[in-house]
């Protein structure tokens, strides 16, 4: 569920095609994304799952999979 609502949201967010995006996905390297485009995304990310990424956490993000493997550690 994770996977398929981020991806859904970077694909808009970075517009994208969502069958481009893979758990391995980077978010600068693959998608191009530049520093406000990482804060928007974790902006919605944070509004539609409810909870707030630190910003040492959000820093460790890389990967699609790293923000999938971060939702879930804190449900």
């Amino acid at each position: 569920m994770e996977f398929e609502k981020i991806r859904e949201i970077v694909a808009e967010q970075m517009s994208v095609d969502m069958d481009k995006i893979t758990m391995d996905t980077t978010f600068t390297k693959d998608l191009g994304a530049d520093s406000l485009d990482v804060y928007q995304i974790v902006s919605e990310l944070e509004t539609v799952f409810g909870m707030e990424f630190s910003n040492e956490d959000a820093e460790k993000i890389v990967t699609i999979g790293d923000a999938v493997n971060y939702l879930k550690s804190l449900r």
